[in-house]
């Protein structure tokens, strides 16, 4: 298990976290000070506790709405495979009348082709 140390809010924490996983682990850190950061430059100091709190809502907010819009992400690719099925079913519909057509069609050059070399024609 790795060890980072990492800055928010200018202190100091040393964390673990699974090998190979350091450079996420700081940029979420760093993510979170930037968060703190600004929300001290709107509100300015009040105090560590509640600063956490602000931050953990906006991160949950931000997080929250990601999650609405997964949703409707993922309804609209239901939408888009079940309109693609029902193509998909149409073609081969299409697909098979045609193959049906080409084979009658071939049927009646072939009688044609026929009666053409028949004696007496």
């Amino acid at each position: 298990m790795a060890q980072v140390t990492v800055t928010i809010a200018g202190k100091t924490y040393r964390m673990a976290c699974d090998d190979g996983q350091e450079e996420h682990l700081f940029g979420l850190a760093h993510r979170l000070d930037s968060i703190i950061n600004d929300i001290r430059g709107v509100f300015g100091e009040i105090g560590d506790q509640r600063l956490t709190v602000m931050s953990a809502i906006t991160v949950l907010d931000s997080l929250a709405e990601n999650e609405r819009r997964m949703k409707g992400l993922e309804a609209e690719v239901r939408s888009l495979r079940e309109t693609r099925d029902s193509l998909l079913d149409r073609q081969a519909e299409i697909e098979g009348r045609l193959a049906a057509r080409v084979e009658q069609a071939a049927a009646r050059i072939e009688v044609i082709a026929e009666r053409m070399v028949e004696p007496g024609n």
